[in-house]
């Protein structure tokens, strides 16, 4: 029997209203979707240049210039990361400018040796850095290749020029407090005391005194030593050698406490440099010179010496414990006596110079080493002067490192 056959239902004519409703309705809908487009494309437009602007941009910018060389703040930045990543982070803040003239000078230090044909090999480099399982990337192969070029420099370079032997002085030193007392120790020593226990009895600074052994002109520490160990003979001592700009571990104070209560002391004070000249002072104020006048024109503390040698008010421990065990003892408006104050910097003091030996003499391994950091950095120095370096680095661009890096940790 025939499968009855399903009518199939007319297929409608849409009217020419409809038509032109759904022409209407797609058209709408193109505007919207294009209009959306454009909206979302301008947002991630903004936002790409945004980006771009704030952070990569800036990375690209040239911050530091050495000659024909320059350095980006991406290199500036990855090279701060680096040299700080095992400090704590406040540490970064410090650093800021350290890491720009390390720039500058290895990038002085590569230039200056390759004209001297010095160079450091990419298998030197590689060695290096797998020896100390460094990263392999741009700043830590350009901070071993700095290091490598810089021995080399200093050992087989300037090393090679040194001579076996040198004019030299075999010299014993000690600073003292003033010319009286150096007059003192001259005596002593012409007594034939001991050179050393003399330094730990009257030296200001221990530490630096003493037998300094065999010396060149060149390592001195300042000329005027140098000058009167190559003028005396073996066995001679200098006169005392006054130096204005030496720093010693020793002071005097003069107090005058003004008032005080249960909680601490209102005072002032002069703060000399040897005992000599502290009884000086002490005498003008004994006879009635006023103490702000003879606090500006003596005092070698800083902090008070423009304001009369007023420290205002003070409660234990703001000052020293010698300062503390005189002045909170002092009956009030009444001056002390000098008091003698090792935690105090003070300057001026007399060098004592004895020559032991003098003449044609060997270097010393240190010697050396001293000598050839010496060349080197005058030479670096000179590289410096004939080079043209600009350094675009403001506060702001700092800041924004600073905050690159710390993101990072």
């Amino acid at each position: 029997m025939a499968k009855k056959q399903k009518k199939v239902k007319p297929r409608e004519v849409p009217t020419k209203r409809q038509l032109s409703k759904w022409q209407r309705q797609t058209k709408i809908r193109r505007i919207i979707i294009i209009a959306t487009a454009v909206f979302l494309g301008g947002i991630l437009g903004y936002v790409g240049y945004s980006y771009y602007n704030g952070q990569i941009k800036p990375l690209r910018e040239v911050v530091i210039e050495v000659n024909d060389n320059s350095f980006n703040m991406d290199y500036y930045v990855k090279l701060l990361d680096a040299q700080t990543r095992d400090m704590e982070p406040n540490y970064v803040y410090y650093m800021v400018d350290q890491v720009v003239r390390y720039i500058e000078d290895a990038e002085l230090m590569k230039q200056g040796a390759n004209s001297l044909g010095i160079v450091v090999t990419t298998q030197e480099i590689d060695e290096e850095i797998n020896k100390n399982e460094l990263p392999n990337d741009k700043v830590y192969r350009d901070m071993i290749a700095t290091s490598l070029l810089g021995e080399k420099l200093l050992e087989d370079y300037f090393g090679s020029q040194l001579p076996d032997t040198m004019e030299q002085a075999h010299i014993q030193v000690m600073l003292v407090e003033s010319k009286e007392v150096a007059n003192s120790v001259i005596t002593k020593i012409g007594d034939n005391e001991d050179f050393a226990t003399l330094v730990g009895e009257f030296s200001c600074n221990p530490q630096l005194g003493g037998d300094w052994g065999w010396l060149p002109k060149e390592l001195m520490p300042n000329t005027l030593i140098a000058d009167a160990a190559f003028s005396l003979e073996p066995g001679e001592v200098s006169q005392p050698i006054y130096d204005e700009s030496a720093t010693k571990s020793v002071g005097y104070w003069l107090i005058e406490v003004t008032d005080k209560d249960e909680e601490g002391i209102n005072a002032r004070a002069i703060l000399l440099g040897s005992e000599q000249e502290a009884q000086e002072v002490k005498a003008k104020l004994d006879s009635g010179e006023d103490f702000a006048q003879l606090a500006e024109e003596y005092s070698q503390h800083e902090a008070s010496k423009d304001d009369g040698g007023n420290l205002g008010w003070l409660k234990k421990g703001d000052m020293s414990g010698t300062f503390d065990d005189l002045a909170f003892g002092l009956p009030l408006n009444e001056v002390s006596n000098p008091v003698k104050d090792e935690s105090a910097q003070t300057k001026g003091g007399c060098w004592i110079v004895k020559v032991v030996e003098k003449g044609e003499h060997e270097l010393g391994e240190e010697v050396k080493k001293m000598l050839t950091s010496n060349d080197f950095a005058e030479w670096l120095q000179e590289q410096k002067e004939s080079s043209v370096i600009n350094n675009y680095l403001d506060e702001e661009k700092k800041s924004w490192a600073i905050e690159k890096v710390l993101e990072g940790r």
